[in-house]
């Protein structure tokens, strides 16, 4: 594919993101799409098939960038302990730029009408839910980490504290007393203490006493 074809195709998911972000899947039209985007609908076709094609796409692409950096830290020759911080920094920070985006997932999975769509996003998320339990599986089996942990939890807690601030802003801002729509609260403050959070919390509950005191 010349770099020109690249060009309009990246066009095309960058202009349907931001309009699926903005107006969910039932609002935002191909037609539009492929109008703001530069390109005509034959094209929008060619490349993606369907709305739902181009749907699909716009998910995977955010998604297996995440997966190829969640890789690239099981890959390195480092603590199953660091693996874990670095994937919880890399996670808050890469969420809260992207916060339309993630809303967008937590709305479409909450619906049931598009079944078929809403296996395909489960199907692409779950590859990275797999890779972070690699990093958990890991820790057990060299004894860093207990034994006993219940690791498909742990997952859930990295994901669900996600979930709940961004996606609940009026309740998540008044349990934590700050405004989580706020754009320098959520870089300045909210970040920082999302990542403390986490780490404090995994570290207690994962770490092994004789892993814990030589950190």
């Amino acid at each position: 594919m010349d770099k020109e074809k690249i060009d309009k195709k990246e066009r095309l998911l960058d202009v349907a993101e931001r309009m699926f972000s903005d107006l969910g899947y039932d609002g935002a039209s191909t037609r539009i799409i492929s109008k703001e985007a530069g390109v005509n609908m034959a094209m929008l076709n060619y490349y993606f098939g369907s709305k739902d094609g181009l749907f699909t796409a716009v998910f995977e692409r955010r998604v297996s960038t995440f997966r190829a950096t969640l890789q690239n830290i099981n890959n390195e020759h480092i603590t199953s302990w660091e693996k874990l911080q670095r994937c919880v920094d890399y996670y808050i920070d890469r969420i809260i730029p992207n916060s339309c985006f993630h809303r967008l997932i937590h709305r479409e999975l909450s619906l049931s009408q598009r079944s078929e769509i809403t296996k395909t996003i489960t199907d692409i998320l779950l590859k990275n839910v797999i890779e972070v339990k690699k990093i958990i599986k890991d820790g057990i089996n060299n004894g860093s980490f207990k034994a006993d942990i219940d690791v498909e939890m742990v997952v859930a807690t990295l994901f669900g504290t996600k979930y709940y601030i961004l996606n609940t802003p009026q309740m998540s801002s008044a349990v934590i007393e700050r405004d989580v729509e706020d754009e320098k609260v959520m870089e300045e403050e909210l970040k920082p203490r999302m990542k403390n959070h986490l780490k404090n919390l995994f570290k207690a509950y994962l770490l092994n006493e004789d892993y814990k005191n030589s950190e």
